[in-house]
């Protein structure tokens, strides 16, 4: 078994996907607007794996991330270097947190957020 994809929806639509695909850097595989539900749909891949569907329908309530409450937790994405990509995330604009290091497995690891505040962590190959 595999996690086929994660499926986010959004707030403000284009902001959203000027975040995930510009800032972050995850290519669109296809985007479709769907009338009967008012609703975008964009398929986003991280080089040509299938990752995250991003969504956008009107008027979704919000989801408090803070203080941590039940259901998805974050979204933890793998790097190579996780300084430079701290310091490519704050160049565009994010407010990111301190790196940190794992007491398990002695990885660095920091956080960041998307536009409606969903905790984003980059992680240590």
């Amino acid at each position: 078994m595999q996690i086929h994809h994660i499926a986010i929806i959004c707030s403000d639509y284009e902001v959203s996907k000027k975040f995930y695909t510009e800032v972050l850097g995850l290519n669109i595989i296809r985007e479709v607007y769907r009338e009967e539900r008012q609703s975008y749909k964009l398929d986003l891949a991280i080089g040509e794996h299938y990752v995250i569907e991003l969504f956008s329908f009107p008027n979704p309530t919000k989801r408090p991330s803070r203080p941590e409450s039940c259901g998805l937790r974050h979204l933890a994405f793998s790097v190579e270097n996780v300084e430079e990509k701290r310091n490519e995330l704050i160049s565009k604009g994010l407010e990111c947190e301190e790196i940190r290091i794992d007491e398990f497995t002695d990885k660095k690891f920091f956080f960041t957020s998307d536009p409606d505040d969903l905790p984003l962590e980059f992680y240590e190959n």
